[in-house]
């Protein structure tokens, strides 16, 4: 199993990044109860105090998500010196997911830190509480968390102890941090992200779904393109499952995955597979019909690599799944797919969109040649099928008015090249929009006409970097838009011998008949990052 080690400084290493957490969890089965609550008591009651309840102190006065308990684990592990197992580690991480985890509406808005998604640009909802505590780490690390007021103090107190200059760090040396901290940031948390919630109380009482069965599964692979295909989940045992899959992309490709999953608290799919040569980890969400999963693949070495991933289960209840290719110009033709679920019954198509002619048909997949009559508006088309639909189902335009380059804040990390950690890139892609009838980029009527095929390239983004010959340096992107960054300094062949981090921007071209439309994006080119927790 491979497994990213941190050197916490002393003789002892342990496994602390998210690929390692996945894969160890994936590969275990769930456990009794009370296996975990005796495993608790017999390792944690020595420091941690029972209280009245029945609880133990600290460990009874929080919530959190699979990775924020094995953070916790960990912590007591290398600080504390505790020992124990890995298959201890894991049995106990998996009875506090269950007993003491976040119900699926306390993780809505964050779920990009669990599932890996790279370059987010995070919103806060209380700037007090971000400036305090995100300028160190993210704020959804706060936001994934409960806690007694009480609770939310100690971690204050916590914080000084542990790292006795956090009062003189940027972004704290010109408030009284101390005093923000310990008295109103407690109060706040213990009252907006607190221990008690009604959402929480719903999910315990909720018995659980069993995945298990036929599931139909189509996402979109940044660089690569749309993909659907079907997937098998076999219950292993309790919580534990086998996972089957084979997806086709739109350059018909096909790729098949095994592997095993676990799932924490009800709800958290935490997957490793080996899909085609790549060891990948899964980060899912199941819905609390347990019947539809949606969330993140990545690459285990490369999580910056990945897809967005959503799943219906086949119970014989119609459902589309998705429509590829997603856009269609007015006045041409073009060979439409609807992917789904029991699909069956007559085909509605609104906003001016003729079908031409039916070419295939089966209860997943209907494949048509649809026309766009020139009369048709700009817009999004609904399309039914039988007793099911989709409002936004094809985009219609009449011409491109300009590209966005997603992610909107790319960051690539040197590395390689014998040194300790592994490059990071950065997959880049082109979004068209059309402008709409009012032709007007940037209002409410524009249309997202999704991933387009474009020509890439990198330039300096400012004097210095002309100066620095930062493109020259600092990597390479290919046709696909993946940025690959260069070896780790230093470098004897720049100027000044420094490493070959750089300040690129990034150009998407593409044509849209003689129309040729660019979007650019800024691309940081940076050092390595030592330090991956499962949470940032």
């Amino acid at each position: 199993m491979k497994k990213r080690e941190m050197n916490m400084g002393v003789a002892k290493t342990l496994s602390f990044a998210v690929a390692g957490f996945a894969m160890a969890v994936a590969a275990n089965g769930a456990f009794a109860a009370p296996t975990g609550q005796l495993l608790l008591k017999a390792k944690c009651q020595a420091c941690h105090a029972p209280k009245e309840d029945g609880g133990l102190s600290r460990i009874s006065d929080g919530r959190r998500t699979p990775e924020g308990w094995d953070m916790t684990v960990a912590r007591m592990m290398y600080a504390h010196g505790l020992k124990m197992s890995a298959n201890e580690r894991r049995i106990l991480v998996k009875y506090l997911s269950d007993t003491q985890g976040l119900a699926p509406e306390e993780t809505e808005g964050y779920r990009y830190a669990l599932e890996r998604r790279p370059n987010v640009v995070e919103h806060f909802n209380n700037q007090k509480v971000a400036d305090t505590c995100a300028r160190c780490h993210s704020y959804a690390r706060v936001a994934l968390q409960r806690r007694s007021e009480d609770d939310w103090l100690k971690l204050s107190h916590f914080h000084v102890g542990q790292y006795p200059v956090i009062e003189i760090q940027a972004g704290g040396r010109d408030r009284n941090w101390w005093e923000i901290a310990s008295k109103e940031i407690p109060a706040v948390l213990g009252k907006e992200q607190s221990i008690k919630s009604k959402a929480w109380d719903e999910w315990k009482s909720r018995k659980p779904n069993d995945p298990s069965g036929s599931w139909r599964v189509a996402g979109q692979r940044q660089g690569v393109g749309s993909y659907e295909g079907r997937a098998t989940i076999k219950s292993i045992s309790q919580d534990k499952y086998e996972i089957e899959s084979s997806v086709e992309y739109q350059d018909g490709h096909i790729e098949k995955s095994t592997g095993t999953a676990t799932i924490f608290t009800g709800y958290e799919w935490r997957g490793a597979v080996k899909q085609g040569s790549e060891d990948v980890l899964q980060v899912y969400s199941l819905a609390k019909d347990g019947n539809h999963m949606a969330g993140r693949w990545f690459y285990n070495d490369k999580e910056s690599i990945g897809a967005d991933f959503t799943a219906v289960r086949d119970t014989g209840q119609s459902e589309i799944i998705s429509i590829t290719p997603s856009k269609i110009k007015v006045g041409e033709k073009q060979l439409i797919t609807i992917n789904g679920v029991a699909l069956s019954g007559e085909i509605k198509l609104g906003n001016g969109l003729v079908v031409s002619k039916e070419v295939s048909r089966s209860k997943e997949k209907i494949v048509l040649e649809v026309e766009a009559i020139s009369g048709a508006t700009e817009g999004y088309s609904k399309i039914d099928v039988g007793t099911t639909s989709i409002a936004n189902g094809l985009a219609v335009y009449k011409t491109i008015g300009y590209l966005t380059v997603i992610p909107t804040n790319p960051m690539a990390r040197v590395g390689g090249s014998g040194g300790t950690r592994p490059k990071v890139p950065v997959q880049l892609e082109a979004l068209a929009f059309s402008t709409g009838p009012d032709g007007k980029k940037g209002t409410a009527d524009d249309v997202n006409l999704g991933s387009v095929n474009a020509a890439w390239k990198v330039v300096n983004l400012n004097k210095i970097a002309e100066e620095m010959e930062d493109a020259k340096f600092a990597g390479d992107i290919n046709q696909y838009g993946l940025f690959t960054p260069a070896n780790a300094g230093p470098n004897p062949n720049r100027k000044y011998k420094t490493n070959n981090a750089g300040e690129l921007r990034a150009i998407a071209t593409v044509k849209d008949g003689a129309k040729t439309i660019t979007g650019s994006v800024p691309l940081i080119v940076t050092v390595q990052r030592w330090n991956e927790p499962p949470i940032y």
